[in-house]
C-alpha cells in the first residue's frame, strides 16, 4: 500500500512538473513554444489558461492528500510493528 502511494505521489510530482513549466503567466513560455498556440486558438487563450490553472490546482491538492494520506499509514503500521514503548 505505501509503495503504490510513494508512485502516485512520484507521477503527481512529474505531472506537476511539466504542468507548471508549460505555464507561463507573460504568454510566452513553452505553452506556444511546444504547440500550446494550437490549444489557445482552439480553446482561446483565456480558456486555455483556465484549464492549465485548474490542472495545477488539482494535482497541487492531490499531492497534499496523498502526503498525508501516506504520514497517517505509515504512521499507523509502525505502532503496529509490535515495538513496544518504554515507558516506566
Amino acid at each position: 500500500m505505501i509503495t503504490m502511494l510513494t508512485v502516485a505521489i512520484a507521477l503527481v510530482c512529474v505531472l506537476l512538473i511539466v504542468v507548471v513549466l508549460i505555464q507561463n503567466p507573460k504568454g510566452g513560455g513553452l505553452d506556444s513554444t511546444f504547440g500550446g498556440g494550437g490549444a489557445s486558438q482552439m480553446f482561446g487563450a483565456a480558456k486555455s489558461t483556465d484549464l492549465i490553472e485548474k490542472i495545477t490546482w488539482g494535482l497541487a491538492i492531490t499531492l497534499f492528500v496523498l502526503c498525508i494520506v501516506t504520514a497517517v499509514i505509515v504512521k499507523n503500521s509502525a505502532g503496529l510493528s509490535g515495538s513496544v514503548p518504554l515507558t516506566r
